[in-house]
């Protein structure tokens, strides 16, 4: 009997309003549609403790920044122990809402930590564990806040009321990041039928890896 080969993680970036949760399913329903066994995910989240972590996170003010870098570690730590790994071990894919590009912007970029402290906790605790491919959704700071702004009837967390600022010096750090291999950014200042033919295109090749 042939090893099942090892699954795929692919994860979904972006600051507030471009479009993740709109973007995820389309992504998870169009990969099972060619027979894969899809995992869709969030961070922080994905397990009960993660959930409970996240529950925190967004809703506890005054948390300092190291506060939170090591809750997100916390709950990514459970993440991949009990959901990513065994979910890629046994070959399904895992569609992540976030990761550790985001702990990198936000943390990093958005609060000012120390982006050396957040890569030794990266090797601590994802180990071998990292995205074939992270889609990054990119649009200004002003689209995707006024993309927030009109949301009727939806609550603002903590982190969608921070200052134009900050969600600039997150954009800054997911642009950079972006220029790595194994990224691909995505304009989502578009409609939503744009992103998503944007999207498929940057999974073609894992799909076939005889494409380009």
């Amino acid at each position: 009997m042939m090893p099942t080969a090892r699954g795929r993680f692919i994860t979904l970036e972006g600051a507030e309003g471009v479009g993740k949760s709109t973007h995820l399913p389309f992504i998870s329903e169009w990969l099972r549609a060619r027979g894969i066994e899809v995992v869709q995910t969030r961070e922080p989240g994905g397990t009960p403790l993660a959930e409970g972590i996240r529950g925190l996170f967004l809703s506890c003010g005054g948390m300092p920044a190291e506060s939170e870098l090591l809750l997100l570690f916390a709950a990514r730590a459970s993440h991949l122990r009990e959901v990513i790994e065994p979910a890629l071990v046994r070959g399904a894919w895992v569609i992540c809402d976030r990761f550790t590009d985001a702990t990198y912007a936000y943390q990093g970029g958005g609060r000012g930590i120390d982006s050396a402290w957040i890569a030794d906790l990266e090797r601590r605790i994802q180990g071998h564990i990292n995205p074939d491919r992270v889609l990054l959704l990119d649009a200004p700071v002003a689209i995707g806040r006024g993309r927030v702004a009109a949301r009727r009837g939806a609550a603002v967390d903590r982190i969608e009321e921070e200052d134009d600022g900050f969600f600039e010096r997150v954009r800054d750090v997911y642009l950079a990041r972006a220029r790595q291999p194994g990224y691909r950014l995505i304009d989502a200042s578009g409609s939503v039928e744009a992103v998503q033919r944007l999207l498929v295109e940057a999974l073609g090749d894992l799909i076939d890896p005889c494409r380009p």
